[in-house]
């Protein structure tokens, strides 16, 4: 059995079957609705159900509060419909004329940022590009194993590489092999690109990017590509880490504040070290956020970190007028499970 889902306000409809999530439905048909992590872990997906219900495999996903599932919101990565739907969700168009693909990679560089973070240079054939919008992430095929999924940090007009940012996780099988077995020329798999996590050019707001940890890769791409096309509206990048030593490419976002007039940073410490002699900001980073613009409803906001985080962020932020429709996530889980970085 199939049911129809019509979306709201663009009145575009489509079917989903029994078995497979609201999400997997559309993208199978080439509407593409918010995403980011597709387990229900980030929130990215979070849509209302205007008409019809919805069903999950299992619990609700950690990502959908209570409050939220009361109020007929729901996560369509793992909604099933159980019946006809009418569902309220901004689509996302800029993606749809990319192609996912599996590409075959090289290994053409390793580099040790910090003790804990590798940049990763992947070069696909000679032969092949990876068109991808900037923000976006790839999944690593491992064989016998989950995909383990890393936000591309270069930009688009930059597309010799692939760079990943990966940072060590206690007891995940990737990031292990990575940090003590792989080689520079190994060969791997990877599919890509995914994600609705992505610089939006159709605004004059100014924007604020909130990265945490390596969640600074994805903004990295998406700063690269907005200073390549002449991005004129102003940029705030935070980059929350707990010591100074995990700002592993600090001296980057330096470089860009000193070459571009539209552009500030704001590092955050939220446990700087006793040698650190640190005058800059502390503590939580979307606390900061918040201190240097307290009222957001005319901002265009990017966050990108760990679920916690970004669950953290986007309810701080709503207290301070965040327009929903201009608030764009990219959450990841530092799980030896999952590993997404």
């Amino acid at each position: 059995m199939t049911y129809q889902v019509t979306i709201q306000p663009s009145g575009h409809a489509f079917t989903v079957g029994q078995t497979e999530s609201v999400l997997e439905a559309a993208l199978r048909q080439g509407i593409i609705l918010p995403y980011g992590c597709r387990n229900g872990a980030c929130g990215s997906c979070l849509g209302a159900v205007l008409s019809g219900t919805v069903r999950y495999p299992g619990d609700p996903p950690t990502a959908l509060a209570a409050a939220q599932n009361a109020e007929g919101k729901a996560l369509f990565c793992q909604a099933r419909a159980a019946s006809d739907l009418v569902i309220g969700v901004r689509e996302v168009e800029a993606v749809q004329d990319i192609e996912i693909r599996i590409l075959p990679c090289r290994v053409a560089r390793l580099e040790h940022l910090a003790p804990d973070v590798i940049r990763i240079y992947l070069k696909v054939p000679q032969t092949q590009r990876l068109q991808f919008l900037a923000g976006q992430y790839v999944n690593i095929l491992l064989k016998g194993h989950k995909p383990r999924a890393f936000s591309i940090a270069n930009a688009p007009h930059a597309d010799e590489f692939i760079e990943l940012h990966i940072r060590y996780v206690e007891g995940g099988l990737f990031t292990d092999q990575v940090f003590h077995q792989l080689r520079e020329k190994a060969l791997l798999r990877f599919q890509g690109p995914l994600g609705t996590f992505f610089l939006r050019e159709d605004t004059q707001r100014p924007a604020i990017l909130i990265g945490g940890g390596t969640g600074f890769a994805p903004l990295k791409g998406m700063l690269e590509y907005a200073f390549e096309i002449g991005w004129r509206q102003p940029l705030h990048l935070f980059w929350g880490v707990r010591a100074r030593r995990d700002l592993y490419l600090d001296e980057l976002p330096r470089h860009w504040a000193r070459a571009n007039e539209n552009f500030r940073y704001t590092p955050v410490l939220s446990e700087p070290a006793p040698g650190d002699a640190w005058a800059g900001e502390t503590g939580l980073v979307t606390d900061a956020v918040v201190r240097h613009y307290p009222q957001l409803a005319p901002l265009d906001i990017y966050l990108s970190g760990p679920p916690v985080m970004v669950q953290a962020g986007h309810a701080l932020f709503l207290k301070h007028g965040l327009d929903e429709s201009r608030f764009f996530s990219d959450a990841f889980e530092y799980a030896a499970v999952t590993e997404n970085l």
